[in-house]
């Protein structure tokens, strides 16, 4: 084999490595997703996605498992509310489709101000960790800007939280809210561990407004840093708005995060 064709290897041996760390969360596209499920589906597939991350999962039923088969794609991961709640139907329903990490994306601003409350969250997330293991499933928590806001016994209520989680639960690190809450987000990546299985990679200004999301590379968020940080997670490209639009948004993200740069 001649050093051009060894070269062509590497490289095409490389960006299926990166492909691979590659999902998308799928409420950047919720619209289009409401609108033509199998459709958007297969034009993130067309991108060159094998994965995808869906929200509130099991209210798209049937639809979202033809329009995953259809069009190639696999679920590791998802976000779903369960936190609280009698949580053996979701995972039954996950293990369905495949789904590997059930992700609670959002317990409430006032639950995370109060030790006592981050313990009671923390617990209920151990004992559906148990449930969820009979059906072969994980679970895992994603943050917004007020656990990093936060703070308890002087680390972010993030980090105290992740202190109080049994190891079978994970994390999914949402960078742009941790930057949004004041953190550097390569620096908690790197205090909170092997418990950070997923990344939320997003790009803007670092401000609460959603519409100043942008594609990333395209922002102000160190991302080559951030993946560096924790270079076996996975990376979930999100925007929760834009001014522009998403779905080129997450065109662009995805030639930025296959460049070289990441390769």
């Amino acid at each position: 084999m001649g050093h051009a064709q060894r070269a062509i290897q590497q490289h095409s041996t490389r960006r299926i490595v990166t492909q691979s760390k590659l999902s998308v969360q799928l409420y950047t596209v919720r619209e289009l997703l409401q609108e033509d499920t199998a459709g958007t589906l297969k034009r993130l597939a067309e991108l060159g996605f094998t994965q995808v991350e869906p929200f509130a999962f099991v209210s798209f039923g049937d639809a979202l498992a033809r329009g995953l088969a259809d069009a190639g794609l696999s679920a590791p991961t998802t976000h779903q509310s369960f936190i609280g709640t009698d949580a053996a139907p979701v995972f039954e329903a996950a293990k369905a489709l495949g789904i590997e990490t059930v992700i609670d994306p959002y317990v409430t601003p006032d639950r995370w101000t109060q030790k006592a409350d981050i313990d009671e969250t923390a617990a209920q997330l151990n004992a559906a960790a148990e449930v969820a293991a009979g059906y072969g499933v994980r679970v895992g928590y994603h943050n917004h800007a007020h656990e990093i806001e936060n703070t308890v016994d002087g680390v972010t209520a993030l980090e105290y939280f992740a202190s109080q989680l049994d190891d079978r639960v994970v994390l999914e690190v949402d960078t742009y809210w941790v930057a949004v809450g004041g953190q550097d987000p390569v620096a908690l990546l790197k205090r909170l561990g092997d418990r950070v299985v997923a990344l939320h990679i997003k790009d803007g200004p670092g401000t609460t407004e959603t519409k100043d999301q942008v594609a990333v590379g395209q922002g102000s968020l160190p991302i080559a840093d951030i993946i560096a940080a924790a270079p076996d997670a996975l990376r979930v490209i999100e925007l929760d708005d834009s001014r522009g639009d998403r779905f080129q948004a997450i065109a662009d993200s995805y030639a930025f995060l296959t460049s070289d740069v990441f390769a």
